[in-house]
């Protein structure tokens, strides 16, 4: 059995300046993609490895980076016929400038290659937003179950399971996809809280009806400005199976009922409300997300005004984490620890909702070439020289500070992950600006399909037929 293994991954964000082009890509080629212990569990299986690629959330993929990436997977998976299936790691939000939506154009490209009786199957991110084309186009498409996300190989496993069953059994699925007019952050739709948790519950009832293979709620990413931006259903059943279409059809219906229960887990508040409530409380560290620049949501994490405000507030034991400036970093590198130094932090990448906002402090720590912390009155800042998330307390290590330690800690992200949700003696979702602004109805949609909830609130869904 022969089967071959393709995709390109990631989340676009539309609001997004910025442009996600080839250097930001990691790229695994042929032997390379298969050299975890995943793919030596399947026995009697011959993988046919092409080419995987993907890159954190970032702005549009540029269309040069997005063909180059695709005409070597194409190629690759030519060279390697015939196979007899087709594995693809998706995110399922991948928009390309020009383009439009990644995934479609994708698969559309393979299925020329390997034909219409060769099955696919796909796994995809939580946040995706499938096209009726990707459905279509694949016999099984099967997505993350968790928000935050912990079942990235459990997802992959199920899906390759499905592809050697097609493959073993010749039986041929299909994906009974519904687009529901819902559009959701990923912050209000966390799987361990309502309605979220009880919606997820009923994937596996619905697998285990007869005719039914698979069952998939997919959030949509809100942040990427596509006419397939939704929440999605997936319920994948046996060739012309009707039950199927019935489960899909139930469960669209009950998150249309509930739609209106989805809600951040956290207190959210503005940025200053969000600083008051930290400084008055007893307990810490008190977390703050900077929801509108959150850097694992396509944000460019170089907004300041959490600086400004805290700095404002006179806030002591504080620390943001961190501020993407690698001009600010290395001028800390130049001066060396122990030099107070004038400087414009942030507001280089995201020009539209953020601003250079100039400071004097004292540089406590350099680690070059990347890293650098600066201490302005009582807030200490660390200055990265790239975009990342400050998810875990290893993360903080780099930059010499104890996170049980801080008051207040502001990060760049939305939904709190790893370490720092377990830490955090309370959270606040700060509704800051950015590019993954929560204000969904402030954002400039242009391909957005209308009507759809929350931004136009009377009008009424057709429900599709059982």
């Amino acid at each position: 059995m022969r089967l071959a293994i393709c995709g390109i991954r990631h989340e676009s964000n539309s609001f997004s300046t910025m442009k996600t082009e080839i250097e930001n890509f990691r790229v695994a080629r042929g032997p390379e993609v298969i050299q975890n212990d995943f793919w030596k569990s399947f026995q009697d299986v011959e993988w046919v490895p092409t080419l995987v690629a993907g890159a954190s959330p970032h702005g549009l993929v540029s269309k040069n980076a997005y063909l180059e990436l695709k005409t070597e997977l194409i190629n690759r998976l030519s060279d390697s016929m015939p196979v007899d299936g087709v594995f693809m790691s998706l995110h399922g939000a991948m928009h390309v400038e020009d383009l439009g939506d990644g995934e479609s154009d994708l698969i559309r490209s393979v299925r020329e290659v390997v034909g219409l009786d060769v099955p696919i199957t796909g796994s995809l991110d939580l946040h995706a937003n499938v096209s009726p084309i990707l459905a279509e186009s694949t016999n099984v498409l099967t997505a993350y179950r968790t928000a935050p996300h912990v079942d990235g190989t459990e997802t992959m496993n199920r899906a390759v399971r499905h592809l050697i069953n097609c493959v073993w059994d010749g039986s041929r699925p299909h994906n009974v996809l519904i687009k529901l007019p819902l559009l959701l952050p990923g912050e209000y739709a966390v799987t361990k809280t309502e309605p979220a948790r009880s919606l997820y519950a009923r994937l596996p009832e619905i697998e285990s009806e007869q005719g039914v293979l698979d069952a998939s709620i997919l959030i949509g990413c809100a942040w990427t400005d596509s006419p397939y931006t939704s929440v999605s259903v997936i319920v994948v059943g046996e060739e012309n199976s009707r039950e199927a279409h019935k489960y899909a059809a139930s469960l669209a219906r009950d998150i249309w009922s509930r739609r209106e229960e989805f809600v951040a887990e956290v207190e959210t508040a503005s940025v200053e409300e969000a600083i008051g409530i930290a400084m008055r409380r007893n307990e810490r560290p008190v977390v703050i997300s900077d929801s509108g620049d959150n850097v694992t949501a396509g944000g460019a994490g170089d907004i300041p005004i959490f600086l400004e405000k805290l700095l404002d507030a006179g806030a002591t034991d504080a620390v943001i984490a961190g501020i993407t400036d690698p001009d600010a970093v290395e001028r800390c590198i130049q001066e060396g620890v122990g030099s107070e130094i004038t400087l414009k932090i942030g507001g280089k990448m995201d020009k539209v909702n953020g601003y250079p906002f100039e400071v004097t402090g004292a540089v406590e720590h350099v680690d070059s070439p990347s890293l650098a912390v600066l201490k302005i009155e009582g807030v200490r800042v660390i200055l990265v020289s790239d975009r990342r998330a400050f998810t875990s307390l290893r993360s903080f290590q780099q930059a010499k500070i104890d996170p049980m330690e801080q008051k207040i800690i502001v990060i760049k992200m939305g939904l709190l992950i790893g370490d720092i949700r377990d830490i955090a003696r309370k959270a606040i979702m700060a509704l800051s600006p950015g590019f993954t602004s929560l204000a969904l109805d402030q954002l400039p949609y242009k391909q957005l399909s209308r009507p759809i909830f929350p931004l136009d609130a009377d009008f009424e869904w057709c429900f599709p037929l059982t």
